[in-house]
Protein backbone atom coordinates (compact mmCIF):
# COMPACT_ATOMS: atom_id res chain seq x y z
CA UNK A 1 0.00 0.00 0.00
CA UNK A 2 1.36 3.35 -1.30
CA UNK A 3 -0.41 5.47 1.59
CA UNK A 4 -2.42 3.73 4.37
CA UNK A 5 -2.83 7.37 5.90
CA UNK A 6 -4.46 8.50 2.71
CA UNK A 7 -6.77 5.62 2.68
CA UNK A 8 -7.35 5.70 6.50
CA UNK A 9 -8.79 9.07 6.26
CA UNK A 10 -10.62 8.28 2.56
CA UNK A 11 -12.92 5.58 4.65
CA UNK A 12 -13.53 7.47 8.10
CA UNK A 13 -14.54 10.53 5.73
CA UNK A 14 -16.87 7.80 3.96
CA UNK A 15 -18.47 6.87 7.44
CA UNK A 16 -18.89 9.86 9.01
CA UNK A 17 -19.88 9.72 12.59
CA UNK A 18 -18.09 7.26 14.74
CA UNK A 19 -17.78 5.87 18.07
CA UNK A 20 -14.73 4.50 18.61
CA UNK A 21 -14.47 1.14 20.89
CA UNK A 22 -11.45 1.74 22.17
CA UNK A 23 -9.47 -1.27 24.69
CA UNK A 24 -6.46 0.00 25.47
CA UNK A 25 -4.38 -1.22 23.13
CA UNK A 26 -1.94 -0.38 20.04
CA UNK A 27 -4.93 -1.28 17.48
CA UNK A 28 -7.80 1.22 18.37
CA UNK A 29 -6.19 3.56 20.07
CA UNK A 30 -4.04 4.36 17.10
CA UNK A 31 -7.17 4.13 15.15
CA UNK A 32 -9.48 6.82 17.50
CA UNK A 33 -6.05 9.25 17.82
CA UNK A 34 -5.76 9.53 13.90
CA UNK A 35 -9.55 10.13 13.50
CA UNK A 36 -9.06 12.98 16.33
CA UNK A 37 -6.25 14.40 13.42
CA UNK A 38 -9.16 14.91 11.41
CA UNK A 39 -12.15 15.93 14.17
CA UNK A 40 -13.49 15.52 17.30
CA UNK A 41 -13.76 11.95 18.66
CA UNK A 42 -15.93 10.37 20.76
CA UNK A 43 -14.53 6.56 22.26
CA UNK A 44 -16.07 3.97 24.60
CA UNK A 45 -13.91 1.90 26.86
CA UNK A 46 -15.05 -0.94 29.10
CA UNK A 47 -13.40 -2.06 32.31
CA UNK A 48 -14.53 -5.05 33.44
CA UNK A 49 -12.18 -8.03 34.78
CA UNK A 50 -11.52 -8.85 32.17
CA UNK A 51 -9.43 -6.15 30.92
CA UNK A 52 -6.39 -5.18 32.92
CA UNK A 53 -6.30 -1.58 34.57
CA UNK A 54 -2.97 -0.42 32.99
CA UNK A 55 -5.50 -0.33 29.23
CA UNK A 56 -7.82 1.72 31.12
CA UNK A 57 -5.17 3.96 32.57
CA UNK A 58 -3.37 4.04 28.92
CA UNK A 59 -7.09 5.13 27.80
CA UNK A 60 -7.61 7.81 30.73
CA UNK A 61 -4.15 9.23 29.64
CA UNK A 62 -4.60 9.89 26.16
CA UNK A 63 -8.06 11.08 26.28
CA UNK A 64 -7.29 13.84 28.16
CA UNK A 65 -4.17 14.82 26.20
CA UNK A 66 -6.19 14.33 22.73
CA UNK A 67 -9.38 15.85 24.12
CA UNK A 68 -11.73 12.79 23.41
CA UNK A 69 -15.13 12.50 24.81
CA UNK A 70 -14.80 9.33 26.49
CA UNK A 71 -17.29 6.89 28.07
CA UNK A 72 -16.33 4.28 30.04
CA UNK A 73 -18.72 1.78 30.53
CA UNK A 74 -19.42 -1.68 31.88
CA UNK A 75 -18.94 -4.13 29.69
CA UNK A 76 -21.63 -6.29 31.13
CA UNK A 77 -20.39 -10.10 29.93
CA UNK A 78 -19.76 -11.51 33.48
CA UNK A 79 -23.62 -11.02 33.77
CA UNK A 80 -24.18 -13.43 30.68
CA UNK A 81 -24.04 -17.06 31.82
CA UNK A 82 -23.35 -17.96 27.75
CA UNK A 83 -20.22 -15.99 28.15
CA UNK A 84 -19.31 -17.32 31.52
CA UNK A 85 -19.15 -20.94 29.85
CA UNK A 86 -15.98 -19.77 27.72
CA UNK A 87 -17.31 -21.99 25.17
CA UNK A 88 -15.16 -21.78 21.87
CA UNK A 89 -16.95 -18.76 20.81
CA UNK A 90 -16.98 -17.11 24.14
CA UNK A 91 -15.61 -13.77 22.09
CA UNK A 92 -18.95 -13.81 20.18
CA UNK A 93 -21.10 -13.36 23.26
CA UNK A 94 -18.18 -10.66 25.09
CA UNK A 95 -18.52 -8.91 21.99
CA UNK A 96 -22.21 -8.86 21.74
CA UNK A 97 -22.59 -7.37 25.39
CA UNK A 98 -19.79 -4.84 24.99
CA UNK A 99 -21.43 -3.53 21.32
CA UNK A 100 -24.80 -3.39 22.72
CA UNK A 101 -24.00 -1.36 25.71
CA UNK A 102 -22.12 1.27 23.94
CA UNK A 103 -25.13 1.54 21.72
CA UNK A 104 -27.14 2.20 25.00
CA UNK A 105 -24.88 5.14 25.59
CA UNK A 106 -23.74 6.24 21.96
CA UNK A 107 -26.46 5.06 19.67
CA UNK A 108 -24.99 4.77 15.86
CA UNK A 109 -22.06 3.20 14.26
CA UNK A 110 -19.39 2.21 15.74
CA UNK A 111 -15.69 1.64 15.00
CA UNK A 112 -13.78 -1.65 16.15
CA UNK A 113 -10.00 -1.36 15.53
CA UNK A 114 -9.89 -4.58 13.48
CA UNK A 115 -6.72 -5.07 11.02
CA UNK A 116 -6.40 -7.23 7.43
CA UNK A 117 -4.18 -9.51 9.86
CA UNK A 118 -7.36 -10.27 12.20
CA UNK A 119 -8.93 -11.78 9.52
CA UNK A 120 -7.15 -14.86 8.70
CA UNK A 121 -7.35 -15.84 12.79
CA UNK A 122 -10.17 -17.41 14.48
CA UNK A 123 -12.54 -14.36 15.48
CA UNK A 124 -16.06 -15.38 16.53
CA UNK A 125 -16.43 -11.10 17.42
CA UNK A 126 -16.28 -10.46 14.12
CA UNK A 127 -19.99 -12.07 13.94
CA UNK A 128 -20.87 -10.28 16.90
CA UNK A 129 -20.13 -6.68 14.89
CA UNK A 130 -21.87 -7.44 12.04
CA UNK A 131 -25.24 -7.59 14.25
CA UNK A 132 -24.22 -4.52 15.98
CA UNK A 133 -23.37 -2.29 13.66
CA UNK A 134 -20.32 -1.97 13.79
CA UNK A 135 -17.40 -0.89 10.95
CA UNK A 136 -13.57 -1.87 10.70
CA UNK A 137 -11.63 1.09 8.70
CA UNK A 138 -8.54 -0.34 9.17
CA UNK A 139 -10.23 -3.48 6.83
CA UNK A 140 -11.72 -1.49 4.39
CA UNK A 141 -8.37 1.08 4.02
CA UNK A 142 -6.11 -2.12 3.73
CA UNK A 143 -3.94 -1.72 6.98
CA UNK A 144 -2.13 -4.58 8.18
CA UNK A 145 -1.05 -4.77 11.88
CA UNK A 146 2.49 -3.26 10.51
CA UNK A 147 1.17 -0.90 8.75
CA UNK A 148 -1.11 0.65 11.72
CA UNK A 149 2.28 0.36 14.45
CA UNK A 150 4.24 2.84 11.53
CA UNK A 151 0.73 4.91 11.32
CA UNK A 152 1.01 5.48 14.95
CA UNK A 153 4.61 6.14 15.21
CA UNK A 154 4.26 8.56 12.66
CA UNK A 155 1.11 10.36 14.34
CA UNK A 156 3.57 11.06 17.31
CA UNK A 157 2.07 8.34 19.86
CA UNK A 158 5.26 6.76 20.98
CA UNK A 159 5.37 3.96 23.13
CA UNK A 160 1.96 2.76 21.84
CA UNK A 161 3.03 1.96 18.36
CA UNK A 162 5.54 -0.37 20.63
CA UNK A 163 2.74 -2.08 22.74
CA UNK A 164 3.06 -5.90 22.34
CA UNK A 165 -0.10 -7.48 21.47
CA UNK A 166 -2.15 -7.73 25.01
CA UNK A 167 -5.83 -9.45 24.17
CA UNK A 168 -8.37 -9.56 27.22
CA UNK A 169 -7.29 -11.45 30.68
CA UNK A 170 -9.90 -14.12 29.40
CA UNK A 171 -7.94 -15.16 26.50
CA UNK A 172 -5.77 -17.02 28.78
CA UNK A 173 -8.23 -19.17 29.88
CA UNK A 174 -8.92 -22.68 28.17
CA UNK A 175 -11.96 -23.44 26.11
CA UNK A 176 -14.70 -25.11 28.37
CA UNK A 177 -13.22 -23.78 31.68
CA UNK A 178 -15.45 -21.42 33.75
CA UNK A 179 -14.35 -17.85 33.22
CA UNK A 180 -13.96 -16.55 36.79
CA UNK A 181 -13.04 -13.08 37.92
CA UNK A 182 -10.50 -14.65 40.63
CA UNK A 183 -8.86 -16.49 37.87
CA UNK A 184 -8.54 -13.30 35.81
CA UNK A 185 -7.01 -11.38 38.15
CA UNK A 186 -4.54 -13.93 38.87
CA UNK A 187 -3.65 -14.30 35.31
CA UNK A 188 -3.00 -9.91 35.76
CA UNK A 189 -0.81 -11.01 39.11
CA UNK A 190 1.04 -13.79 37.40
CA UNK A 191 2.04 -11.60 33.93
CA UNK A 192 3.06 -8.68 35.90
CA UNK A 193 5.38 -9.93 38.15
CA UNK A 194 6.94 -12.16 35.18
CA UNK A 195 7.61 -8.60 33.47
CA UNK A 196 9.30 -7.73 36.50
CA UNK A 197 11.97 -10.49 35.52
CA UNK A 198 12.07 -10.46 31.92
CA UNK A 199 11.19 -8.12 28.97
CA UNK A 200 10.30 -10.97 26.29
CA UNK A 201 7.21 -9.44 24.42
CA UNK A 202 5.34 -12.57 24.33
CA UNK A 203 4.15 -13.73 27.79
CA UNK A 204 1.38 -15.19 29.07
CA UNK A 205 -0.58 -17.21 31.85
CA UNK A 206 -3.10 -20.13 30.79
CA UNK A 207 -5.57 -21.86 32.74
CA UNK A 208 -5.56 -25.18 31.90
CA UNK A 209 -6.94 -28.35 32.47
CA UNK A 210 -3.67 -29.58 34.01
CA UNK A 211 -2.93 -26.16 36.18
CA UNK A 212 -1.65 -22.42 35.76
CA UNK A 213 1.16 -22.80 32.50
CA UNK A 214 3.38 -20.15 31.56
CA UNK A 215 4.00 -19.70 28.02
CA UNK A 216 7.13 -17.83 26.96
CA UNK A 217 8.64 -16.30 23.28
CA UNK A 218 11.91 -16.98 24.81
CA UNK A 219 13.55 -18.34 28.10
CA UNK A 220 12.62 -17.63 31.36
CA UNK A 221 14.71 -16.64 34.18
CA UNK A 222 14.77 -19.81 36.72
CA UNK A 223 14.04 -17.35 39.47
CA UNK A 224 10.97 -15.82 37.79
CA UNK A 225 9.44 -19.71 37.15
CA UNK A 226 10.72 -20.46 41.13
CA UNK A 227 8.48 -17.14 41.90
CA UNK A 228 5.25 -18.39 39.87
CA UNK A 229 5.50 -21.83 41.40
CA UNK A 230 5.37 -19.93 44.89
CA UNK A 231 2.47 -18.17 43.77
CA UNK A 232 0.73 -20.88 42.65
CA UNK A 233 1.34 -22.75 45.64
CA UNK A 234 -0.01 -19.91 48.09
CA UNK A 235 -3.12 -19.43 45.97
CA UNK A 236 -4.28 -22.94 45.83
CA UNK A 237 -3.25 -23.40 42.45
CA UNK A 238 -1.24 -26.41 40.34
CA UNK A 239 1.92 -25.14 38.52
CA UNK A 240 2.10 -26.89 35.09
CA UNK A 241 5.01 -25.75 34.30
CA UNK A 242 6.63 -23.66 31.11
CA UNK A 243 5.89 -24.14 27.38
CA UNK A 244 6.93 -21.88 24.24
CA UNK A 245 4.59 -19.12 23.58
CA UNK A 246 1.75 -19.91 20.91
CA UNK A 247 -1.02 -17.51 20.07
CA UNK A 248 -4.51 -18.06 20.99
CA UNK A 249 -3.06 -22.26 22.67
CA UNK A 250 -6.32 -21.84 25.12
CA UNK A 251 -8.30 -21.57 21.83
CA UNK A 252 -9.46 -26.20 22.07
CA UNK A 253 -11.65 -27.23 19.73
CA UNK A 254 -14.34 -29.55 21.20
CA UNK A 255 -13.94 -33.37 19.88
CA UNK A 256 -15.52 -34.49 17.30
CA UNK A 257 -18.72 -36.87 18.70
Amino acid sequence: MNNPAAALREVLARHGDLTFAVSGGVDSLTLAAFAGRLGPVTVAHAVSPAVPKEATTRVLELARAENWTLHVIEAGEFADPDYLRNPLNRCYFCKSNLYARIQQVVPGLIAAGTNTDDLSEFRPGLLAARENRVVHPYVDAGLSKADLRRLSAEIGLGEIAELPAQPCLASRVETGIPIRADDLAFIHRVESTLREFTDIPDLRCRVTRSGIRLEAGGALPAAATARIAAMCRESGRIFAGVAAYRRGSAFVAPEPS
